[in-house]
């Protein structure tokens, strides 16, 4: 058998070896787990307020929003601190790239604020 295949096969092994694993924990935590069935685990949980209805109509898309928005800006920073610590190595053309992705990013926080997405109330 060549290296190659030798390697696939070494990588195939901890592979299948990782996916027993998870299933023999999984199977074994469904085991020796107590079961005790009760209506109130059944209730879906809003964020702390008791569901009203019934239907998917009862979460408010400002949550939503105001999570995407976040994520948004997680992500600028991810791009950002990489680009601080190297900023002497990028010069110039690195600097206006940069300048270009935080004025976009800003142009949709602008939006955000112009629709009255970030108030909470």
């Amino acid at each position: 058998m060549s290296d190659f295949l030798r390697d696939y096969l070494t990588v195939g092994i901890f592979g299948l070896t990782g996916v027993a694993l998870v299933g023999l924990l999984l199977g074994l935590g469904s085991l020796l787990r107590p079961t005790r069935p009760q209506p109130q685990k059944y209730i879906n949980y809003e964020s702390g307020v008791d569901p009203v209805g019934t239907g998917w109509g009862q979460s408010n898309v400002r949550y939503y929003i105001f999570a995407l928005l976040f994520v948004m800006f997680d992500v600028e920073a991810v791009f950002i601190f990489p680009f601080a610590t190297r900023v002497d190595a990028y010069g110039w053309f690195g600097l206006i790239e940069m300048g270009i992705f935080i004025v976009v990013l800003a142009l949709g926080l602008l939006y955000a604020w112009k629709k009255k997405v970030l108030r909470w109330v």
